[in-house]
Parts: C-alpha cells; sequence; structure tokens
C-alpha cells in the first residue's frame, strides 16, 4: 500500500469520525492527522507520537532526565523527516531487507543480549512496544544503515599520508601499540631488613628463578611462593599497554618473550621476577598461517542436501585413491575463484574463515587431505600444503589506523550528506503545537520548510 493510499483510506476514516463526533459535540476531535508532507511520503500524528512515547520510555528506563516537552516533538519529528528522506532514497535505490534476513539479524540481537525470545517479547512490552512494531523499526534501522553506507562510503578517501600521521600521533601509538599479560613473583624484602633476612631472600628468589628455567609454571610458582597482593591469583597482573607497564619493569617486559622469566630485579620492597604470560597488538604479531586448497560442492535447486554429500564423498575417495586433486577442483569445484587455480586459497590466517573450515583446516597435517565437512556455504574437501609463522602486526596497526580514520570521516560527511538531502526535500509542516496524545490542535500553521 502506498502513502497515498493510505492517506486516503485515513482520511476518509477521520472524517466519518469527525462526522460522528459533530453530532454529539460542540467541536470535533481528530483521531489522527497529517502532520508533515516529505516529498511522496507523510507523517502522521500517530507515528510522532508513537516515536515520542517509545523515546521518553528508553530515556526514563536509563534515568535520563527528558527535554522540555516541545524540544523533543521537534526533535522527533525531525528525525522522523530524515528517516522519510532516506526511506525514499532506499526505495529508489532498491535497497530491501527481506525476512530471512531480518529473521536472522533479531536472532543475533537476543543472543547477543543473552536473552530468549520469550524474554525478548517481554522487555519490549515491559518498554511499551510490541514485537511486530520492533521487528519493522529493525528492518527499517538496517536499510537507514544501507542507504547511508551506500552514499556515504563513495564520499570517503583515506590516504596512506593519513594512516602514517595518524600511526605517528600519541593516540596513533596508544591505540595500535602491544599489550602484555603479565605475570609477577615477589619474595618480600625490607629496605631495613638485616643481613640474614636477606640472604635468605635472595636464596628463595633465585631457588624460583632456577625453577622457572626448568620449565616449572610460573602461574603454579607464583601462587605457592609469591609474597605479592596477586599470588593467589597466579601472580597475574593482567594486561597492560606499553604506556602503562610498572615502573620497575617497563624497560624489561617489552624485551621478553612470551613465557621468559626476567631476570630478578630489586626495589626497596623486595626481590621481583616478572614474565609475559602473553601478548597482543604491536608492532610484531606472529600468526600460524596454512597454505590450503579446497573442493567445495554445495546444495543447489538441481542438486540435493543428499546429492551433495555423495559427490563429495565420491571425490574425497578419487583422491586418495591417486587421482589430482588440483584437476578435480578445476572440474567440480563450485567456489568459481579458487576452482580456476585448482582450488587454492593461498595462504590462509586465523579467523579469515569460517568456523568449521579453520578447525578443520587446524585439525589436518601438512600434506593429507581432511574428511568430507559442512559448512554454510555446503561440502568440504580440504588439503593443507604448507604451514609458516608469518609477521602480520604491521597490516593489522595499518588496517586498525584506516578503520579509526574511515569511521570519524565517515560521521563527518554522513552529517553534511543529512543535511543536503534535507535541503534538497520538498517539506511542508502542517501542523504545530499539538498536544502529544491526544491528538487534538491548539492551533495550526502551513507553511513550506523547505522546497526544491
Amino acid at each position: 500500500m502506498t502513502k497515498f493510499s493510505k492517506s486516503r483510506i485515513l482520511l476518509s476514516a477521520l472524517f466519518g469520525s469527525c462526522l460522528l463526533l459533530g453530532a454529539v459535540h460542540a467541536k470535533s476531535v481528530l483521531l489522527d492527522q497529517v502532520i508533515a508532507i516529505v516529498n511522496d511520503d507523510i507523517v502522521m500524528q500517530s507515528e510522532l507520537t508513537q516515536r515520542i512515547q517509545s523515546v521518553s520510555k528508553r530515556l526514563e528506563a536509563r534515568g535520563t532526565p527528558l527535554p522540555p516537552e516541545a524540544v523533543m516533538y521537534q526533535r522527533v519529528l525531525d528525525q522522523l523527516i530524515l528517516e522519510s528522506i532516506q526511506l525514499q532514497l532506499a526505495d529508489r535505490s532498491g535497497i530491501r531487507v527481506h525476512d530471512t534476513e531480518l529473521n536472522e539479524t533479531i536472532s543475533n540481537i537476543i543472543q547477543s543480549n543473552k536473552m530468549t525470545l520469550a524474554q525478548f517479547e517481554a522487555q519490549l512490552k515491559q518498554e511499551g512496544e510490541t514485537y511486530a512494531g520492533a521487528r519493522e523499526q529493525i528492518r527499517t534501522e538496517m536499510i537507514l544503515t544501507r542507504i547511508q553506507q551506500r552514499e556515504v562510503d563513495r564520499r570517503v578517501r583515506v590516504t596512506e599520508q593519513e594512516v602514517e600521521n595518524f600511526l605517528a600521533s600519541k593516540e596513533g601509538r596508544t591505540r595500535s601499540g602491544a599489550e602484555y599479560y603479565i605475570g609477577h613473583i615477589l619474595v618480600a624484602a625490607s629496605e631495613s631488613a638485616n643481613d640474614d633476612e636477606l640472604a635468605h631472600a635472595e636464596q628463595r628468589i633465585a631457588k624460583i628463578r632456577s625453577e622457572l628455567d626448568e620449565g616449572k609454571d610460573f602461574q603454579q610458582m607464583a601462587v605457592a611462593h609469591s609474597d605479592g597482593r596477586q599470588a593467589l591469583n597466579g601472580g597475574i597482573i593482567g594486561w597492560r599497554k606499553e604506556n602503562e607497564l610498572p615502573s620497575i619493569a617497563a624497560d624489561i617486559i617489552p624485551a621478553l618473550r612470551v613465557g621468559e622469566p626476567s631476570s630478578v630485579i630489586r626495589t626497596g620492597s623486595g626481590f621481583h621476577i616478572v614474565t609475559v604470560l602473553d601478548k597482543r597488538g604491536g608492532k610484531q604479531q606472529l600468526v600460524k598461517q596454512s597454505r590450503v586448497r579446497h573442493i567445495l560442492i554445495s546444495p543447489s535447486e538441481i542438486r540435493s542436501e543428499h546429492a551433495a554429500k555423495h559427490m563429495i564423498e565420491k571425490l574425497h575417495e578419487r583422491i586418495l585413491n591417486g587421482d589430482d586433486f588440483a584437476a578435480l577442483a578445476k572440474s567440480n569445484s563450485d567456489d568459481p575463484v579458487s576452482a580456476i587455480d585448482g582450488g587454492s586459497l593461498d595462504w590462509v590466517s586465523p579467523g579469515q574463515m569460517v568456523p568449521e573450515f579453520e578447525q578443520m583446516m587446524q585439525n589436518t597435517p601438512v600434506g593429507e587431505t581432511s574428511k568430507p565437512f559442512r559448512s554454510n556455504y555446503g561440502w568440504h574437501i580440504l588439503q593443507v600444503l604448507e604451514q609458516r609463522e608469518q609477521d602480520v602486526g604491521e597490516r593489522i596497526q595499518i588496517n586498525q589506523a584506516k578503520r579509526v580514520i574511515h569511521r570519524r570521516k565517515f560521521e563527518e560527511e554522513l552529517s553534511n550528506w543529512l543535511l543536503e538531502i534535507k535541503s534538497e526535500a520538498f517539506i511542508e509542516i502542517k501542523q504545530r503545537g499539538l498536544k502529544q496524545g491526544d491528538g487534538q490542535t491548539t492551533g495550526s500553521t502551513h507553511g513550506s520548510e523547505h522546497h526544491h
């Protein structure tokens, strides 16, 4: 149903309602009415009232004071007008969100909030929302996100010089710098300790250091022998960025390999050993990469799930019997990109593939062919041809910098774009000064806020 047909039906109903009410009362009461015309669309009083109520309840639930009524009215009306302009642009661009995709998004929202569907619906009811209403609002937000990305992304450019400048800045160094998961063992010995106490403390720390060199677990040693505050937690201090390292070890920790205990450090509180239990970020990040090739057989309209599984099993059997993997991939694989190259996916890093593929890749020895397995793309078999450790730290830093810069530029350009599309739209405000909730008019003005 178009907005115009919706408008005609609504006006007919309102006309009948007004006649009926007018026969009983001296003045008529409007049940709903057009608040604004926005290009080929309209904003209704009921939409405005409902959105105001929804926003108010969300703010109240967070304990945020509501703005004055007139301010709330104007802000929500502006929001609805901007949404209308964007939705019309999206419609003309053919942007749609189908039910299957919407259902998947809602399911992800529910799971991320650790709720059941029933709990999600109960939460909506508590906030004065219906499931059907929330569902359509999520669809609207998805469409708005897509039209914004389509129109604004093309206006955003991130240059190499901007990336270099960001990485060289204080913020860039903080964001992209290494983080260390630090362990700590302390043998206490105060500055006022006598010679015997110091000698005993030195013997204890030397024995601990020796056992660590022999391969004893750092956290177990901390629990058993450390006098530090975190002893019962395995001596774990936690994650620290390079500029947040404890002063006693700020120069030592970056030079340690993961799992390597430091030499003994003497301070006024005693004798210390630190270690790097884990590390992330920074310029050096070694990851285990695998050079992989695969064959994909996907179910389709002309190939059933059973037929796809049977086909991959037959191909698996042929490879085990000596047939050439690359030749079978070229003639059979449903992955058009890799099939041309004999199924090759080149070097694959952790997190790059879907979980089912990655798990099978990790469990398959070099030079061997995996058993058939299923992912959301279909049925696969794979071979791991080689493995290596690769430093991807610099590439990760550059990508992180690009994302930060792009996000900032996107927000700036989005604000500019919204102003532009609003200034180019035909917007006529039909009613002003409406009381919220009852639809009665306390005065109205007619006029065009913006025209082509």
